[in-house]
């Protein structure tokens, strides 16, 4: 069977550069850094650009607030100015497929759950409901009335892009039309934090420096990412703007249940995504790099990088959003597919932050001003715990608005 062609016609993401996919856009090719201290934690926490409180009723209502865990919340808020975005009313969500992914779920609920267990002996009765990962593509099926295919996937810090990925596919294969999908995570709660501490996976300085030689692991934060995707045809014939085009898509794993990643298998992940998209490396102008800041996967996949376009890695800008937003876990893989998609529409690949001094084996071109560029096919890392990759090709698509 043909495969059909996938395009992004909607974004919406909260991030801590801003509570808008263009606040935050804006914040990542001004070359701003969305981390601070929180209770004296460097942590990337949700805030709005302009220094307005965010009006979280505008999404749902106060008593689902209480009841769901905030990564549904950022779930809700991403997919409705996703949706608003694509310009889809409810009778053009009729059937929508829904995927979302999500690295940790509920665990800022279940991280408060155990203090209530403590103070009071007593959980809420909204607990497992609220908190289950699978709770945010569900409850985006019941704020939309979509009633379509709906799937929850959990996958480390691929998830999002996995979600996306794996949503692709669904339309390619003409399983739906339309979908709504993406990344949440909110899991700046005691457990996470000292979880990641305990992996000596954090960062123990001010900042995220990927690739830098003074990298000492991520900056946690929170956030989503949501991206509208439809069959080119459909998105044509009602005459959506279409930011770009997916190419391909690659899910491997390293085949381990450690964090220590591996080189060859992400170098393979990348070929197949390259090869499936009937492209060579010569065909990508730029990727936008996992890039987490921690010493062993910046430099697996640096190396990864490097093997795969040695034949021109000196002209390969690259970029790594974590420096800006921190590690947003499943939401980071969604968004950064996302600022992927403008990079192709608007021809502006945003610096990376914070790096002073770029290691020398993780030698490539890092892109640390903005640069202004045609970027015709752009690649998109996405590794989490455990050896999950996820590779995403998008391209511009050619002839659309």
């Amino acid at each position: 069977m043909k495969k059909r062609r996938v395009v992004i016609t909607g974004i919406g993401a909260m991030t801590p550069l801003g509570s808008s996919f263009k606040q935050s856009w804006e914040g990542l090719i001004g070359g701003r850094c969305g981390v601070d201290i929180v209770g004296g934690r460097v942590v990337g926490k949700i805030t709005d650009a302009t220094g307005e409180a965010i009006q979280w009723d505008r999404y749902l209502p106060q008593r689902q607030r209480i009841r769901l865990d905030p990564f549904i919340h950022y779930a809700v808020a991403a997919a409705t100015m996703a949706v608003q975005d694509s310009t889809l009313d409810r009778t053009g969500l009729k059937g929508c497929a829904v995927i979302m992914g999500t690295s940790r779920g509920g665990v800022m609920r279940l991280s408060d759950a155990l203090k209530d267990i403590n103070n009071r002996g007593r959980l809420s009765s909204y607990l497992m409901s609220g908190t289950t990962p699978g709770m945010a593509a569900s409850y985006l099926s019941e704020v939309f009335g979509t009633r379509g295919y709906t799937l929850g996937i959990s996958n480390a810090c691929a998830s999002g892009a996995n979600a996306v990925g794996e949503t692709y596919r669904l339309i390619s294969d003409g399983y739906a039309e339309v979908a709504i999908t993406g990344g949440c995570d909110a899991p700046l709660c005691d457990i996470c934090i000292m979880g990641y501490e305990a992996c000596r996976a954090l960062s123990r300085k001010d900042v995220s420096r990927p690739f830098d030689v003074k990298r000492d692991g991520f900056v946690l934060s929170e956030g989503a990412a949501v991206l509208i995707l439809e069959e080119y045809g459909r998105a044509l014939g009602r005459d959506a703007t279409v930011y770009a085009e997916i190419a391909a898509y690659e899910n491997s794993s390293d085949g381990h249940h450690q964090v220590r990643p591996d080189t060859t298998t992400q170098a393979t992940a990348m070929l197949n995504a390259i090869n499936t998209a009937g492209l060579t490396a010569r065909d990508i102008d730029h990727v936008n790099a996992h890039g987490s800041s921690t010493r062993l996967g910046d430099l697996s996949e640096a190396t990864a990088i490097r093997e795969v376009f040695k034949e021109t890695l000196s002209d390969l800008p690259v970029t790594a959003n974590k420096a800006a937003t921190g590690h947003m876990l499943a939401a980071s893989g969604a968004f950064e597919l996302a600022s992927t998609a403008m990079t192709i529409r608007e021809g502006i690949i945003p610096p990376t932050v914070n790096v002073d001094d770029l290691d020398p084996d993780c030698l490539m071109n890092l892109i640390r001003e903005p640069i202004k560029i045609t970027v015709k096919t752009a690649l998109s890392n996405s590794f989490g715990f455990g050896g999950a990759n996820a590779v995403i090709i998008l391209k511009k698509c050619e002839g659309s608005t």
